[in-house]
């Protein structure tokens, strides 16, 4: 999601940004694990994302302490938002405060306002519980869900849902990270009632202990298990080859490309768009922010004419 929006707050349009907090592993799982809070990593970064301070100061929010103490492991960004929140009492007034002070553009919106636990329930019937927990156990995954039951998102969170042009579904882990956004009562219904386009932008790589042998259809499908069918309108799919000396460095971390049919995407009933998305100038694979930016900024244009 940071690699979207770091293209998308160039653009002359409102954002608002929907966040996980579901994560418990890193920095982020030591704090939850003292202290009954949703999870900071993910807004940390969307924050680092849409900030339009100086560098430095971004790079100091970011920074992770590598001494060997206490401390080491952690984010300062997360502890900012840890003490922010012990001042404000409320995680939400915490995460706007913190927006506030680094100029952030547009919206973040944790998806809930409450401390929460992801769960995935596996093909054979297992539950694993722990966000971290999940793809370690290279099980095929059913489905997932979170706890407490009966979650409510907030408020604006549904408002902004409903109200907006276009909704992107950002690339990420798919059961860890994309879908526990998507599938608290609620959200589900708003995806559902809003006049917004969906746009899932798909992965590039598939995810060990999540989406191997995933194709681009697969990742829809489990949209879909989740939220419902045709909830989502088009789908960006990279086209183009990947050079072979990246392919053996994720091969050694069982990842491979996401292959998609056109066809199989076709009858899912979605609008395909086939593009060279990924950042050519790095080694590792990672979205082009710029051209999904503008992408998706000329889909919301298209929509409003």
């Amino acid at each position: 999601m940071p690699v979207l929006l770091r293209g998308l707050k160039k653009y002359p349009i409102e954002l608002s940004t929907i966040v996980t907090v579901a994560d418990d592993g890193g920095s982020t799982g030591r704090l939850r694990k003292d202290i009954e809070i949703p999870a900071p990593g993910d807004i940390r970064n969307v924050i680092a994302a849409l900030s339009n301070v100086d560098a430095e100061l971004k790079e100091l929010f970011q920074h992770r302490f590598q001494v060997s103490n206490g401390l080491s492991g952690h984010s300062l960004g997360n502890l900012v938002l840890v003490a922010m929140n012990a001042l404000t009492g409320d995680f939400y007034s915490a995460v706007k405060k913190v927006s506030d002070l680094f100029q952030v553009k547009g919206n973040i919106y944790p998806i809930v306002n409450e401390s929460v636990t992801l769960h995935a329930e596996m093909d054979d019937g297992m539950i694993v519980s722990g966000e971290s927990n999940i793809p370690m156990k290279n099980k095929k995954i059913k489905r997932v869900f979170l706890t407490p039951n009966n979650l409510e998102p907030m408020p604006k969170v549904v408002q902004a849902i409903l109200e907006a042009d276009i909704i992107v579904i950002s690339p990420g882990s798919l059961y860890t990270s994309i879908l526990p956004n998507l599938i608290i009562a609620d959200v589900v219904k708003a995806l559902n009632d809003t006049k917004a386009k969906v746009v899932y932008v798909c992965n590039v790589m598939t995810q060990d202990g999540e989406t191997n042998n995933y194709h681009a259809s697969d990742h829809v499908q489990a949209i879909y298990n989740h939220i419902g069918p045709n909830t989502i309108d088009s789908i960006i799919v990279h086209n183009q080859p990947i050079p072979e000396a990246t392919l053996q460095l994720y091969a050694r971390q069982h990842s491979a490309p996401v292959i998609y049919q056109k066809e199989n995407l076709l009858q899912l009933g979605l609008q395909v768009m086939e593009e060279d998305i990924i950042d050519h100038s790095q080694t590792v694979i990672r979205h082009n922010t710029n051209k999904i930016a503008k992408l998706l900024y000329d889909l919301a244009i298209n929509k409003k004419r």
